[in-house]
């Protein structure tokens, strides 16, 4: 008898384009089998139309664990919720059921566009590397940082902040039935800690698991990141033949 792979899916933070998850990848070795979702870049969708995208790049064939980063928390919640075929864990990192404000909240209403403008420019460059990666921000993850970020519209970014301003998922975690994960950064300084709280409340058996590390965990800390999804992932593990 043999262990055989669980297939990591992974839906990415407010960039979209997945190549953020490079460190993470590289951390879980050559042997891991992991699918990246990627997020149209110019087209401005919100959580109801990533949903069915997200939906249709699921294994089919193969048991799998749901990893939502970020902003793409909600969505595996509720993607989860369903129950789809081949689920067998969730993962959310540094991630939130409801808007985890009141740390965004002067973005809402009319400064949401203006903001979104402003920190999409080459002026907010760095206090954006040191908000999402702090002193992990090296040149390497920096420059990663900046192409993602270049390759998503402003219009995009900002159809997906209002998405974060009005999202409330809390009632889909009770029916939840997969073992859960929260991997949850120490020096977190856009999601706060009492997000994991909130969904805990309703995810009573929720693992929540800290580590020293900023917003952007699975950049600055992929190797402590994957050997908490790789210790998760063994207990879900089924055995072949």
């Amino acid at each position: 008898m043999t262990v055989a792979p669980v297939r990591l899916v992974l839906l990415p933070g407010m960039d979209g384009t997945g190549d953020l998850f490079e460190p993470l990848k590289e951390a879980m070795g050559p042997h891991a089998v992991i699918d990246v979702v990627r997020y149209p870049g110019r087209q401005a969708l919100g959580y109801g139309e990533l949903e069915p995208l997200v939906r249709a790049r699921l294994p089919t064939q193969a048991p799998f664990v749901l990893l939502g980063e970020s902003f793409s928390g909600p969505l595996a919640i509720s993607i989860a919720a369903s129950r789809p075929p081949g689920l067998l864990g969730l993962i959310l990192c540094c991630s939130f059921a409801r808007r985890p404000g009141p740390g965004l909240a002067v973005m809402r209403a009319g400064l949401l566009d203006l903001s979104m403008h402003l920190l999409h420019s080459r002026l907010m460059r760095a206090p954006m590397r040191h908000l999402l990666l702090g002193r992990s921000a090296t040149p390497h993850l920096s420059e990663m940082l900046d192409d993602s970020l270049g390759q998503v519209s402003v219009a995009v970014m900002t159809r997906r902040m209002k998405e974060v301003q009005r999202v409330d998922v809390r009632d889909k975690l009770s029916l939840v039935r997969v073992p859960a994960m929260y991997l949850q950064a120490l020096q977190d300084r856009i999601v706060p800690r009492r997000a994991a709280t909130l969904i805990q409340q309703r995810l009573s058996a929720l693992r929540v698991v800290k580590l020293e590390g900023p917003h952007g965990l699975l950049q600055a800390c992929p190797i402590a990141s994957a050997r908490a999804i790789e210790n998760f992932c063994r207990d879900l593990q089924p055995i072949s033949p």
